[in-house]
């Protein structure tokens, strides 16, 4: 696929190594806690419709970003790579939005017959954008934590089998037979706020990120923040953040909650009374790719 933006040679071709959608639904984390933010950090409008990110190499090596309004060819070449067949991923130039040098995500592949990874050479007016990074693995800040939630989401059932429910929540954790908990989240007040899961001997940091997500259910926060993806038997998986937190839940099973004061911490959350009925208006609220 030929980038357009200028500062890529007009003939020069990208060899392109994967693809990632960045919708209200669907978005590299690392870049935000939602949708808004993710776009304001590559400097693009958060449209509704979104864009795909074609991530390649020029002829030279150098890594590159391109940002295309063609959401659908880029999920469909997703889809087809994630079931192990070839697509030629070549949006059209007209679809090319710009080309931002470097990568948000780290990869470990690069294009055949060329050189190794690097980023490309500064602009020499000094005008274009830094070249974007993955984030520092060493350190924990908002990306890692947003990371990390992320791999809970996919590896669910790996991190579950790690958590014994009698020894981690005691009986008042265990589900009933149709999935919930002893009772949904229910209003505690004449106006008609709910009480939050968690008793006070919980986490501090916990409580106040299981108050924020529910806040939400009132105020529904900005697109992408509260996400939706399948999960099996009927179920949906939950990802959730906000500023310092992240959750990842089962809406017929627990949470966990990753803190930017807790590095490395990851928190489970019994299923309990309360849980069962805000993750039930978490998913209502909550952005689906389609």
């Amino acid at each position: 696929m030929a980038a357009t933006d200028e500062t890529v040679a007009d003939d020069d071709a990208l060899f392109v190594l994967t693809a990632v959608l960045l919708t209200p639904a669907q978005f590299p984390s690392v870049l935000g806690d939602d949708y808004v933010a993710a776009c304001a950090t590559l400097g693009l409008e958060p449209y509704a419709e979104g864009y795909g990110l074609v991530l390649g190499q020029d002829s030279g090596g150098a890594r590159w970003t391109v940002v295309v309004e063609d959401v659908s060819s880029v999920a469909v070449a997703i889809a087809s790579w994630d079931c192990g067949m070839e697509y030629d991923l070549s949006p059209d130039d007209r679809s090319v939005v710009c080309a931002l040098p470097g990568w948000p995500l780290a990869l470990a592949v690069s294009a055949p017959g060329v050189p190794e990874p690097h980023d490309p050479s500064p602009d020499p007016d000094g005008g274009g954008p830094a070249p974007l990074r993955p984030p520092d693995t060493e350190v924990w800040g908002p990306p890692q934590r947003r990371l990390g939630a992320d791999e809970i989401a996919l590896q669910w059932a790996a991190w579950r089998d790690q958590i014994d429910d009698e020894t981690a929540f005691g009986s008042s954790a265990e589900p009933t037979e149709d999935g919930e908990g002893q009772n949904d989240v229910s209003p505690d007040d004449e106006d008609g706020s709910r009480a939050a899961p968690g008793g006070p001997g919980q986490h501090s940091g916990v409580r106040k990120a299981l108050e924020a997500a529910l806040a939400y259910v009132g105020s529904p926060p900005p697109p992408g923040r509260i996400r939706s993806a399948f999960a099996p038997d009927g179920a949906r998986t939950l990802r959730v953040d906000g500023p310092g937190w992240s959750l990842v839940a089962r809406t017929d099973d627990i949470a966990f909650v990753l803190l930017d004061d807790e590095p490395g911490e990851i928190i489970p959350v019994g299923r309990g009374p309360e849980l069962p009925g805000l993750l039930k208006s978490l998913d209502e609220l909550a952005a689906r790719p389609a």
